[in-house]
């Protein structure tokens, strides 16, 4: 059987136009596998942590960032990195140059140069600061406290493994919960932009609540259109009220109201304490392994019902920590 042989011309020009062609598709897709390598490797290169801590703080807290680092923070892990968020716009030189020595000695000062400190910048001091938090880290959560904030790390990590143990692919949002605050209408707190209803949307309180990266990411994106109130703890809540399939979770051993309920050794945060009380919380706990030499509770605390209405969830008792 006689095969017939194809033959085809091709002149000079077409040839090297069709060499042209191959050279250019090669260099094309080789740049987009390099641009995609080096995005994979810009990912990789953020430090990676299991929990971030952020403490806000103010320019002239030094003894408070000093005791914390030497209380509840000493205890060194790998996996947890720690950040002091303080504003420093229009503060004294001497203030400057002496939070710029405290960074270069301790290298865990988030400096907002942008942000006055004050109260009424605080909440957009915490979106500064999740925004920054999400662009430089790769994490799992965010514990945000204050610093008159006391925590236990250790039992806050163990409690994050039994939460994630469970196989949970909700977001989670952990603290201690109020739905039925009525809105500010005077004081430094005051809200004149609070339009929704006469109660403020269930919250964690914000001596200390955690995150998970999926929520901080939320904000992060959202930042440009979020609407900012007086009170951050309020404005988290409503920033998140949207979001579909977040866990929130109410812990009474989240002492983190307005004032604290006392010292139970269930705690995992304690809000409102003195430098003084710092110390001595930590030299118990490292004494006794108890955060309290007495257990005192002087208000009374409770257990959220999701149940019912926010402005039935939050019904004292005593027998709660």
């Amino acid at each position: 059987m006689l095969r017939k042989k194809l033959y085809v011309k091709i002149n000079i020009p077409t040839l090297i136009i069709i060499v042209s062609l191959l050279l250019f598709s090669v260099h094309y897709f080789s740049s987009i596998r390099c641009a995609s390598r080096e995005k994979i490797t810009s990912k990789n290169n953020k430090s990676k942590y299991r929990l971030i801590v952020l403490v806000l703080s103010a320019p002239d807290h030094l003894e408070q960032r000093d005791t914390i680092r030497k209380t509840w923070l000493s205890e060194k892990y790998s996996d947890v990195k720690y950040l002091f968020a303080i504003g420093t716009l229009d503060i004294h030189p001497d203030q400057r140059v002496t939070l710029q020595s405290e960074k270069q000695k301790f290298n865990d000062l988030l400096l907002l140069a942008k942000l006055q400190d004050s109260y009424h910048t605080i909440t957009k001091k915490i979106l500064k600061s999740f925004v920054h938090v999400y662009n430089e880290y790769d994490f799992d959560f965010l514990l945000k406290c204050d610093d008159d904030s006391f925590a236990l790390i250790n039992g806050i990590l163990k409690e994050l493994d039994h939460w994630e143990s469970k196989g949970t692919k909700r977001y989670l949002y952990w603290g201690f919960f109020n739905g039925k605050a009525q809105v500010k209408r005077s004081g430094p707190w005051k809200e004149t932009g609070w339009i929704f209803c006469d109660y403020y949307l269930p919250y964690a309180l914000g001596g200390g609540y955690v995150l998970s990266i999926n929520l901080v990411e939320f904000i992060a994106k959202n930042a440009d259109v979020l609407k900012l109130h007086n009170s951050e703890d309020v404005s988290v809540g409503l920033w998140l009220s949207p979001v579909a399939n977040i866990e929130r979770k109410h812990d009474v051993r989240f002492d983190t109201e307005y004032r604290s309920r006392g010292c139970s050794n269930r705690y995992l945060i304690t809000h409102k304490q003195s430098i003084d009380n710092m110390r001595n919380l930590h030299e118990s706990y490292q004494s006794s392994g108890t955060l309290c030499a007495q257990e005192v509770q002087s208000r009374m605390s409770y257990q959220y019902n999701w149940t019912v209405p926010p402005s039935q969830c939050c019904n004292r008792q005593s027998g709660i920590p």
